[in-house]
C-alpha cells in the first residue's frame, strides 16, 4: 500500500457534485486542505455545496456528457485554479426493471451519462492531468464486478467504466497520470433510496444474500475513496467486503444466472401487477437529469 499525499493545495475536479457520493467527496476533499471545482445540472444545489466548502472552490453547470461543454469546463477549471490534479468521475443516472419493459430513451440515458459521460470528463480534463501528473479516480461499483438482472443499463455502463479505466491506467502511467477504479455496494444515496421506492426491487434486494442486500452509510464509503485518492490506488473498495469480490468475480455469472431464474420466476406475478410504473430515472439527480434534457429539448424546438 502506497503512502498517502497530501491534498493540501491540491485542484480537484468532482463531477455529479450537487448530492450523494459526489457531494461528500466534495467536502471531505476540501476538509484536507484541497480546491474544489464541482461540475453538476444542478446550479443552485452546486452553488450551496461549494458555499459551504472551508477551502477555495467553484461551481460549474455542465451535462458531463456534452464535449462542448466540458471542454470550456476545463478550460475554465485551470484559468481559475490554475491546475488539475484530481479528477473524481462520479456522475451517474440509474433505472431498473425488465430490460423489455424498460423505457429505450431511459435505457440509453443510463449509458450515457455514467460510461459517455465518464469517457467524455476524462477526454475534457486529461491534458491537465498529464501536466500536473495528476490522479483520476473512475467511480464504479458492485455491479462491474457481479452483474444483475433488472439493471442492465446500470451493469452495462459500469462494467464498461471499469474496463475504460483499467485502459486508460495502462495507457497514461508512463506519463506519471494514475487511475483508479471505486467500487461501491448499496449505499445511502437519493440514487438507491430512489430505486426502494419500487416495491419489486426493493424486495428483490432485500433477498439477497448477506452482505450484498443492505445498504450501507455513505460517510465510511467517501472516506475509503478519499483515502484512496490520497494514495493513488488503482482499486478502491467503498465497503470492506468488495475487495473479496475480486477473485471469485469469474464464477458469478454462473451463479448470478441460476439465482436469477429462481428469482425472476418469483417476481414475474409482481413485476405483472405493476407493469408500466416503471421507465424514469430514479432519484433527484435522476429527475434533475430528466428536467436538464427536456429544457435542451424545448430550446431544440
Amino acid at each position: 500500500m502506497s503512502a498517502r499525499r497530501n491534498l493540501e493545495g491540491r485542484v480537484a475536479v468532482v463531477t455529479g457534485a450537487a448530492r450523494g457520493v459526489g457531494e461528500l467527496l466534495a467536502r471531505k476533499l476540501s476538509a484536507r486542505g484541497a480546491r474544489v471545482a464541482l461540475v453538476g445540472l444542478e446550479p443552485d444545489e452546486l452553488k450551496r455545496v461549494s458555499g459551504r466548502l472551508p477551502t477555495d472552490s467553484d461551481h460549474w453547470h455542465a451535462d458531463v456528457t456534452d464535449p462542448e461543454a466540458m471542454a470550456r469546463v476545463a478550460e475554465e477549471v485551470v484559468a481559475r485554479f490554475g491546475a488539475v490534479d484530481i479528477v473524481c468521475a462520479n456522475a451517474g443516472v440509474a433505472t431498473g426493471g425488465p430490460f423489455l419493459e424498460t423505457d429505450e430513451a431511459a435505457w440509453r440515458r443510463v449509458v450515457e451519462v455514467n460510461l459517455l459521460g465518464s469517457v467524455t470528463t476524462a477526454r475534457a480534463f486529461l491534458p491537465a492531468l498529464l501536466a500536473s501528473r495528476g490522479h483520476l479516480l473512475q467511480i464504479a461499483s458492485l455491479a462491474a464486478i457481479a452483474p444483475a438482472p433488472m439493471m442492465t443499463a446500470y451493469c452495462a455502463s459500469k462494467a464498461g467504466v471499469e474496463a475504460f479505466a483499467h485502459c486508460l491506467r495502462a495507457e497514461v502511467g508512463h506519463r506519471g497520470v494514475t487511475v483508479g477504479v471505486g467500487y461501491l455496494s448499496w449505499t445511502d444515496t437519493d440514487m438507491v433510496r430512489g430505486a426502494d421506492r419500487d416495491e419489486v426491487m426493493r424486495e428483490l434486494r432485500a433477498r439477497m444474500p448477506w452482505p450484498a442486500g443492505r445498504t450501507y452509510p455513505l460517510g465510511p464509503a467517501v472516506d475509503r475513496l478519499v483515502a484512496g485518492i490520497e494514495r493513488r490506488s488503482a482499486h478502491v473498495y467503498g465497503q470492506w467486503w468488495l475487495r473479496g469480490m475480486q477473485p471469485v468475480r469469474g464464477y458469478l455469472p454462473a451463479l448470478i444466472g441460476a439465482v436469477g431464474r429462481r428469482e425472476m420466476r418469483w417476481a414475474e406475478p409482481r413485476l405483472a401487477a405493476t407493469r408500466g410504473q416503471r421507465g424514469h430515472l430514479v432519484g433527484e439527480g435522476g429527475a434533475a437529469d430528466e428536467r436538464a434534457r427536456g429544457a435542451r429539448t424545448q430550446r431544440d424546438r
